[in-house]
């Protein structure tokens, strides 16, 4: 017989343990259970990821997952004031990312620009003639320069975009219902169908 050829079988019929025999067996008296205590008891069970009390490795280590934190929109937020006290509009003309990044207003266009209506203490309206082209543009700020006689085009975040928002028109509800805003509609459906005394069901 070869060592290869017991190797093979070693360990095939393990003896079991036999406790209680005495203390001359090694595994007498307390059977392997040590002294006194839950442990010692039939029925006792511990959680595999419990250490003896100290802080368990699966909270000691770094947690790493989704956050929606990297998906929030980053907006360079100018004032009509700021705008319009810059050399480049005081007279008026073109506002876009471009134009106020060249006029050193914002660092640049890698974020999306939202135009606000501030404008200076003790000027309730705007004086001169702007074209803005912004991602948003608030409801004062588009107030304030639709009366001077100037445009606004908002043309809307990534959001925006994928909901099917258009921030020009009076009616901004989103026309790409996504998974959350399908499931508002079900629940405010269902909630005037109570009011009304019907039941509604998901097809």
């Amino acid at each position: 017989m070869m060592i290869h050829e017991v190797t093979a079988i070693a360990g095939q019929y393990k003896k079991r343990k036999r406790v209680g025999r005495g203390v001359g067996s090694g595994h007498g008296k307390t059977s392997g259970r040590g002294q006194k205590g839950a442990g010692s008891r039939s029925g006792h069970s511990t959680r595999f990821q419990f250490e003896g009390g100290q802080m368990p490795f699966f909270r000691r280590m770094p947690k790493f997952g989704f956050s929606n934190t990297n998906f929030r929109t980053e907006f360079w937020a100018v004032n009509l004031g700021k705008i319009v006290a810059h050399d480049d509009f005081k007279n008026g003309g073109t506002v876009n990312a471009e134009t106020l990044a060249k006029a050193g207003i914002i660092r640049d266009d890698s974020r999306d620009l939202k135009v606000l209506g501030g404008l200076p203490q003790g000027d309730e309206a705007l004086k001169v003639k702007l074209e803005v082209t912004a991602s948003r543009v608030t409801a004062s700020a588009r107030k304030r320069i639709e009366d001077a006689g100037g445009t606004v085009n908002e043309t809307g975040t990534r959001k925006d975009r994928v909901r099917g928002v258009d921030r020009n028109a009076e009616d901004q509800t989103p026309k790409n219902l996504t998974k959350k805003l399908k499931k508002q509609a079900w629940h405010k459906a269902r909630s005037e169908a109570f009011a009304r005394g019907e039941v509604l069901k998901k097809k």
